[in-house]
Protein backbone atom coordinates (compact mmCIF):
# COMPACT_ATOMS: atom_id res chain seq x y z
CA UNK A 1 0.00 0.00 0.00
CA UNK A 2 1.33 3.75 -0.36
CA UNK A 3 3.59 5.19 2.34
CA UNK A 4 0.58 7.55 3.79
CA UNK A 5 0.92 9.36 6.13
CA UNK A 6 -1.11 9.49 9.96
CA UNK A 7 -1.60 10.49 13.10
CA UNK A 8 -0.34 8.50 16.12
CA UNK A 9 0.73 9.16 19.94
CA UNK A 10 4.07 8.83 20.79
CA UNK A 11 5.69 9.29 23.96
CA UNK A 12 9.57 10.56 23.96
CA UNK A 13 11.74 10.35 26.78
CA UNK A 14 12.99 14.26 27.90
CA UNK A 15 15.59 15.40 30.56
CA UNK A 16 12.15 16.17 33.01
CA UNK A 17 10.44 12.93 32.22
CA UNK A 18 8.49 11.10 29.89
CA UNK A 19 5.90 13.51 27.65
CA UNK A 20 3.06 12.53 25.46
CA UNK A 21 3.12 14.15 21.75
CA UNK A 22 0.50 13.68 18.88
CA UNK A 23 2.85 13.15 15.82
CA UNK A 24 2.84 12.45 11.91
CA UNK A 25 4.38 8.89 11.18
CA UNK A 26 4.40 6.77 7.50
CA UNK A 27 3.34 3.08 6.99
CA UNK A 28 7.07 2.63 6.61
CA UNK A 29 7.86 3.38 10.53
CA UNK A 30 5.65 0.39 11.24
CA UNK A 31 7.44 -2.71 12.44
CA UNK A 32 7.57 -5.99 10.67
CA UNK A 33 4.67 -7.70 10.02
CA UNK A 34 2.22 -9.45 7.09
CA UNK A 35 -0.54 -7.52 8.15
CA UNK A 36 -2.04 -3.73 8.15
CA UNK A 37 -4.83 -2.77 10.03
CA UNK A 38 -6.44 0.78 10.09
CA UNK A 39 -7.16 1.24 13.49
CA UNK A 40 -10.71 2.12 14.44
CA UNK A 41 -10.69 1.68 18.53
CA UNK A 42 -8.63 1.36 21.14
CA UNK A 43 -8.56 0.88 24.53
CA UNK A 44 -7.04 2.18 28.03
CA UNK A 45 -5.26 -0.26 30.22
CA UNK A 46 -3.39 0.31 33.20
CA UNK A 47 -0.35 -1.65 31.29
CA UNK A 48 -0.87 1.50 28.68
CA UNK A 49 -0.94 4.02 31.67
CA UNK A 50 2.34 2.58 33.09
CA UNK A 51 4.19 2.74 29.71
CA UNK A 52 2.81 6.22 28.91
CA UNK A 53 4.44 6.76 32.73
CA UNK A 54 7.53 5.53 31.34
CA UNK A 55 7.50 2.50 33.54
CA UNK A 56 10.49 0.62 32.15
CA UNK A 57 8.94 -2.88 33.35
CA UNK A 58 6.00 -2.51 30.30
CA UNK A 59 8.37 -0.55 28.06
CA UNK A 60 11.88 -0.45 27.85
CA UNK A 61 12.51 2.06 24.77
CA UNK A 62 11.41 5.05 23.55
CA UNK A 63 10.00 7.44 21.73
CA UNK A 64 7.07 4.61 21.64
CA UNK A 65 3.47 4.25 20.50
CA UNK A 66 1.27 2.78 23.43
CA UNK A 67 -1.99 0.62 23.22
CA UNK A 68 -2.11 -2.78 23.91
CA UNK A 69 -5.51 -3.06 22.59
CA UNK A 70 -7.04 -2.28 18.76
CA UNK A 71 -9.48 -3.05 16.72
CA UNK A 72 -9.89 -2.03 12.93
CA UNK A 73 -9.87 -3.64 9.01
CA UNK A 74 -7.32 -5.48 7.52
CA UNK A 75 -5.93 -3.00 4.19
CA UNK A 76 -2.73 -4.91 3.64
CA UNK A 77 -2.18 -8.87 4.21
CA UNK A 78 0.72 -11.39 3.65
CA UNK A 79 -1.04 -13.98 5.26
CA UNK A 80 -3.11 -16.78 3.65
CA UNK A 81 -5.70 -16.43 6.73
CA UNK A 82 -6.78 -12.50 6.41
CA UNK A 83 -8.06 -10.92 3.21
CA UNK A 84 -8.53 -6.86 3.20
CA UNK A 85 -11.56 -6.18 4.39
CA UNK A 86 -11.40 -8.47 7.53
CA UNK A 87 -12.20 -6.92 10.83
CA UNK A 88 -9.89 -7.63 13.51
CA UNK A 89 -8.99 -7.77 17.39
CA UNK A 90 -5.95 -7.33 18.54
CA UNK A 91 -4.79 -7.86 22.56
CA UNK A 92 -1.76 -9.55 24.55
CA UNK A 93 1.53 -10.46 22.81
CA UNK A 94 3.72 -7.93 22.42
CA UNK A 95 1.70 -4.86 21.10
CA UNK A 96 2.17 -1.57 22.57
CA UNK A 97 4.98 -2.79 25.21
CA UNK A 98 7.80 -3.03 23.21
CA UNK A 99 5.80 -2.87 19.45
CA UNK A 100 4.10 0.07 18.30
CA UNK A 101 0.79 -0.57 19.26
CA UNK A 102 -2.94 0.84 19.11
CA UNK A 103 -2.88 4.54 19.46
CA UNK A 104 -2.28 5.34 16.12
CA UNK A 105 -4.53 5.31 13.10
CA UNK A 106 -2.62 2.55 11.51
CA UNK A 107 -0.97 -0.69 12.68
CA UNK A 108 1.37 -3.43 11.31
CA UNK A 109 1.63 -6.85 13.45
CA UNK A 110 2.28 -10.85 13.12
CA UNK A 111 -0.40 -12.33 11.56
CA UNK A 112 -0.35 -14.87 14.54
CA UNK A 113 -1.71 -11.86 17.06
CA UNK A 114 -4.99 -11.04 15.21
CA UNK A 115 -8.33 -12.34 16.04
CA UNK A 116 -11.12 -12.42 13.28
CA UNK A 117 -13.92 -10.00 14.93
CA UNK A 118 -16.59 -12.80 15.93
CA UNK A 119 -20.26 -12.20 14.58
CA UNK A 120 -22.28 -10.21 17.26
CA UNK A 121 -19.68 -7.75 18.72
CA UNK A 122 -18.84 -4.78 16.64
CA UNK A 123 -15.63 -2.77 16.80
CA UNK A 124 -16.43 -0.79 19.33
CA UNK A 125 -17.97 -3.11 21.45
CA UNK A 126 -14.79 -5.64 21.22
CA UNK A 127 -12.96 -2.22 22.55
CA UNK A 128 -14.99 -1.60 25.47
CA UNK A 129 -13.62 -5.21 26.76
CA UNK A 130 -9.96 -5.24 25.12
CA UNK A 131 -7.70 -6.74 27.31
CA UNK A 132 -9.26 -5.57 30.92
CA UNK A 133 -12.40 -7.39 29.57
CA UNK A 134 -10.88 -10.63 28.10
CA UNK A 135 -8.85 -10.82 31.48
CA UNK A 136 -12.38 -10.49 33.03
CA UNK A 137 -13.66 -13.01 31.14
CA UNK A 138 -10.95 -15.12 31.70
CA UNK A 139 -11.42 -14.76 35.31
CA UNK A 140 -14.74 -15.46 35.26
CA UNK A 141 -14.66 -18.69 33.06
CA UNK A 142 -12.82 -20.04 35.83
CA UNK A 143 -15.48 -19.33 38.46
CA UNK A 144 -17.99 -20.65 36.39
CA UNK A 145 -16.39 -23.82 35.46
CA UNK A 146 -15.52 -24.18 39.29
CA UNK A 147 -18.64 -22.84 41.49
CA UNK A 148 -22.61 -22.59 40.69
CA UNK A 149 -24.16 -18.99 42.25
CA UNK A 150 -25.42 -21.47 44.58
CA UNK A 151 -22.34 -21.86 46.70
CA UNK A 152 -22.26 -18.28 47.77
CA UNK A 153 -21.05 -14.88 47.28
CA UNK A 154 -17.99 -13.72 44.83
CA UNK A 155 -15.75 -11.19 45.85
CA UNK A 156 -14.45 -8.84 43.16
CA UNK A 157 -11.16 -6.64 44.67
CA UNK A 158 -10.23 -3.64 42.30
CA UNK A 159 -14.27 -3.45 41.49
CA UNK A 160 -14.28 0.25 39.76
CA UNK A 161 -11.18 -0.82 37.71
CA UNK A 162 -11.66 -2.28 33.76
CA UNK A 163 -10.98 -5.83 34.40
CA UNK A 164 -13.20 -5.77 38.06
CA UNK A 165 -15.94 -3.60 36.64
CA UNK A 166 -16.59 -6.24 33.83
CA UNK A 167 -15.95 -9.09 36.16
CA UNK A 168 -18.91 -7.97 38.30
CA UNK A 169 -21.01 -7.49 35.23
CA UNK A 170 -20.26 -10.84 33.59
CA UNK A 171 -21.14 -12.63 37.39
CA UNK A 172 -23.77 -10.83 38.31
CA UNK A 173 -25.48 -11.46 34.29
CA UNK A 174 -24.98 -15.21 35.29
CA UNK A 175 -26.65 -15.31 38.49
CA UNK A 176 -23.80 -15.09 40.92
CA UNK A 177 -24.20 -12.89 43.94
CA UNK A 178 -21.13 -10.07 43.83
CA UNK A 179 -19.07 -8.51 46.41
CA UNK A 180 -17.16 -5.82 45.30
CA UNK A 181 -14.54 -4.33 46.64
CA UNK A 182 -13.57 -0.60 46.65
CA UNK A 183 -11.51 2.38 48.39
CA UNK A 184 -14.58 4.94 46.77
CA UNK A 185 -17.62 5.40 49.22
CA UNK A 186 -19.02 7.63 46.17
CA UNK A 187 -18.80 4.50 43.74
CA UNK A 188 -21.38 2.28 45.91
CA UNK A 189 -23.99 3.29 43.57
CA UNK A 190 -22.64 2.85 40.35
CA UNK A 191 -21.11 -1.07 41.60
CA UNK A 192 -24.47 -1.91 42.77
CA UNK A 193 -25.95 -0.77 39.14
CA UNK A 194 -23.38 -2.91 37.90
CA UNK A 195 -24.73 -5.89 39.62
CA UNK A 196 -22.79 -6.34 42.59
CA UNK A 197 -25.01 -7.35 45.73
CA UNK A 198 -22.48 -5.80 48.61
CA UNK A 199 -20.07 -3.48 48.99
CA UNK A 200 -16.71 -4.44 50.89
CA UNK A 201 -14.88 -1.64 52.30
CA UNK A 202 -10.95 -1.67 50.98
CA UNK A 203 -9.49 -0.74 53.99
CA UNK A 204 -10.84 -3.72 55.71
CA UNK A 205 -9.00 -5.92 53.21
CA UNK A 206 -5.48 -4.03 52.97
CA UNK A 207 -3.64 -4.05 56.05
CA UNK A 208 -1.04 -7.58 56.54
CA UNK A 209 -3.13 -10.26 58.73
CA UNK A 210 -0.70 -12.79 60.95
CA UNK A 211 -3.64 -14.93 61.31
CA UNK A 212 -3.37 -18.09 58.88
CA UNK A 213 -6.97 -18.69 58.23
CA UNK A 214 -9.96 -15.91 58.10
CA UNK A 215 -13.46 -16.55 58.88
CA UNK A 216 -14.37 -18.68 55.35
CA UNK A 217 -17.24 -15.59 53.98
CA UNK A 218 -16.95 -16.07 50.39
CA UNK A 219 -17.29 -18.97 47.68
CA UNK A 220 -14.65 -17.44 45.21
CA UNK A 221 -12.85 -14.63 44.20
CA UNK A 222 -11.35 -12.20 41.45
CA UNK A 223 -8.53 -10.57 42.45
CA UNK A 224 -6.68 -7.75 40.34
CA UNK A 225 -4.93 -6.11 42.95
CA UNK A 226 -2.66 -8.56 44.63
CA UNK A 227 -0.60 -8.22 47.91
CA UNK A 228 -2.37 -8.02 50.97
CA UNK A 229 -5.64 -7.67 49.64
CA UNK A 230 -5.34 -10.74 48.00
CA UNK A 231 -4.04 -12.41 50.80
CA UNK A 232 -6.87 -11.79 53.34
CA UNK A 233 -9.58 -12.40 50.21
CA UNK A 234 -7.83 -16.38 50.39
CA UNK A 235 -7.80 -16.56 53.79
CA UNK A 236 -11.72 -15.85 53.61
CA UNK A 237 -12.53 -18.41 50.97
CA UNK A 238 -14.98 -21.18 51.79
CA UNK A 239 -13.57 -24.72 51.57
CA UNK A 240 -13.38 -25.81 47.87
CA UNK A 241 -13.58 -22.39 46.62
CA UNK A 242 -11.84 -20.64 43.12
CA UNK A 243 -9.62 -17.39 43.49
CA UNK A 244 -8.21 -16.22 40.09
CA UNK A 245 -5.15 -13.52 40.17
CA UNK A 246 -4.83 -11.31 37.15
CA UNK A 247 -2.98 -7.84 38.56
CA UNK A 248 -0.44 -6.42 41.36
CA UNK A 249 -1.48 -3.15 41.79
CA UNK A 250 -1.26 -3.05 45.18
CA UNK A 251 1.92 -5.24 45.26
CA UNK A 252 3.78 -8.61 43.49
CA UNK A 253 4.01 -10.07 47.28
CA UNK A 254 1.73 -12.47 48.49
CA UNK A 255 1.96 -12.88 52.20
CA UNK A 256 0.18 -16.21 52.54
CA UNK A 257 0.88 -19.48 54.72
CA UNK A 258 -0.08 -22.53 52.85
CA UNK A 259 -3.17 -23.01 55.50
CA UNK A 260 -5.73 -21.91 53.33
CA UNK A 261 -4.88 -24.39 49.95
CA UNK A 262 -4.29 -27.84 52.35
CA UNK A 263 -6.87 -27.16 54.92
CA UNK A 264 -10.06 -25.47 52.96
CA UNK A 265 -8.75 -26.87 49.82
CA UNK A 266 -8.88 -23.63 47.80
CA UNK A 267 -7.22 -22.97 44.06
CA UNK A 268 -5.69 -20.20 43.15
CA UNK A 269 -5.54 -19.84 39.62
CA UNK A 270 -3.34 -17.19 37.46
CA UNK A 271 -4.64 -15.44 34.90
CA UNK A 272 -2.38 -14.47 31.92
CA UNK A 273 -4.37 -12.75 29.02
CA UNK A 274 -1.50 -11.46 27.19
CA UNK A 275 0.08 -14.93 25.69
CA UNK A 276 -2.67 -17.47 26.64
CA UNK A 277 -2.87 -19.64 23.23
CA UNK A 278 -4.76 -18.55 20.14
CA UNK A 279 -7.50 -21.26 20.75
CA UNK A 280 -8.44 -20.46 24.05
CA UNK A 281 -8.19 -16.59 23.34
CA UNK A 282 -11.15 -17.39 20.22
CA UNK A 283 -13.10 -19.31 23.32
CA UNK A 284 -13.28 -16.36 25.31
CA UNK A 285 -14.35 -13.96 22.69
CA UNK A 286 -16.79 -15.80 20.70
CA UNK A 287 -18.63 -16.25 24.36
CA UNK A 288 -18.16 -12.55 24.73
CA UNK A 289 -20.13 -11.77 21.54
CA UNK A 290 -22.95 -14.54 22.24
CA UNK A 291 -23.94 -16.06 25.54
CA UNK A 292 -21.89 -13.67 27.96
CA UNK A 293 -22.53 -10.36 26.23
CA UNK A 294 -23.20 -7.76 28.20
CA UNK A 295 -26.83 -6.19 27.12
CA UNK A 296 -25.83 -2.04 27.43
CA UNK A 297 -21.51 -2.51 26.45
CA UNK A 298 -21.38 0.43 25.23
CA UNK A 299 -22.56 2.08 28.20
CA UNK A 300 -19.71 1.02 30.17
CA UNK A 301 -17.38 2.77 28.50
CA UNK A 302 -16.72 6.61 27.84
CA UNK A 303 -15.40 7.57 24.66
CA UNK A 304 -12.18 9.82 24.36
CA UNK A 305 -10.09 10.71 21.69
CA UNK A 306 -6.14 10.36 21.35
CA UNK A 307 -5.41 13.63 22.34
CA UNK A 308 -7.18 12.57 25.69
CA UNK A 309 -5.14 9.37 26.42
CA UNK A 310 -2.66 11.02 28.42
CA UNK A 311 -4.70 12.28 31.27
CA UNK A 312 -7.16 9.66 31.23
CA UNK A 313 -4.07 7.61 31.99
CA UNK A 314 -2.46 9.83 34.73
CA UNK A 315 -6.17 9.77 36.31
CA UNK A 316 -5.84 6.16 36.56
CA UNK A 317 -2.44 5.66 38.09
CA UNK A 318 -4.07 7.88 40.97
CA UNK A 319 -6.92 5.40 41.53
CA UNK A 320 -9.10 8.62 40.25
CA UNK A 321 -10.51 6.96 37.29
CA UNK A 322 -13.33 3.85 36.82
CA UNK A 323 -15.14 1.98 34.11
CA UNK A 324 -13.64 1.67 30.60
CA UNK A 325 -12.14 4.24 28.49
CA UNK A 326 -12.67 3.63 24.74
CA UNK A 327 -10.40 5.50 21.91
CA UNK A 328 -11.67 6.35 19.05
CA UNK A 329 -9.39 6.67 16.72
Amino acid sequence: MNDITFKALNIFETESGFSPEIIDKKISDLPDGDLVIKVHYSSLNYKDSLSISGNRGVTRNYPHTPGIDASGEVVESGSPAFTEGDKVIITGYDFGMNTSGGYQEYARIPSAWAVKLPSGLSLAEAMVYGTAGFTAAMSADKIFKTLSPEDGEIIVSGATGGVGSIAVRLLAAAGYRVAAVTGKPEKADYLKSLGASSIVERSSLQEENSRPMLKAQYAGAVDTVGGNILANIIKSIAPLGTVTSCGNAASADLPLSVYPFILRGISLIGIDSQNCPMEYRQYIWNHLATDWKLPDLLNLAHEISLSEVAEQASLMLKAKASGRALVKL
